[in-house]
């Protein structure tokens, strides 16, 4: 039963999944920003585990991939 619970600790420490404060720090926004996004939409994806909100380091990388913006010249 021991090596079952210090497996499943390994797990945890190498788990991609984020908490919201975590995700948040990792994309440079305000845990308030991504609640809000959450509610209306146009933030990174998100899973539900339960009762709890999680994100996925993959899914957080996609979408600041995808807000990447290129600057243009006029001239």
């Amino acid at each position: 039963m021991d090596d079952e619970a210090t497996r499943a600790a390994n797990a945890r420490k190498g788990s991609p999944f984020l908490n919201t404060a975590q995700a948040a720090f990792y994309v440079g926004l305000s845990q308030r920003t991504l609640e809000k996004m959450r509610v209306v939409g146009g933030g990174p994806q998100y899973r539900k585990h339960g009762r709890y909100v999680r994100y996925h380091i993959d899914d957080l990388d996609a979408w600041s991939k995808g807000r990447s913006k290129t600057s243009t010249s006029h001239g």
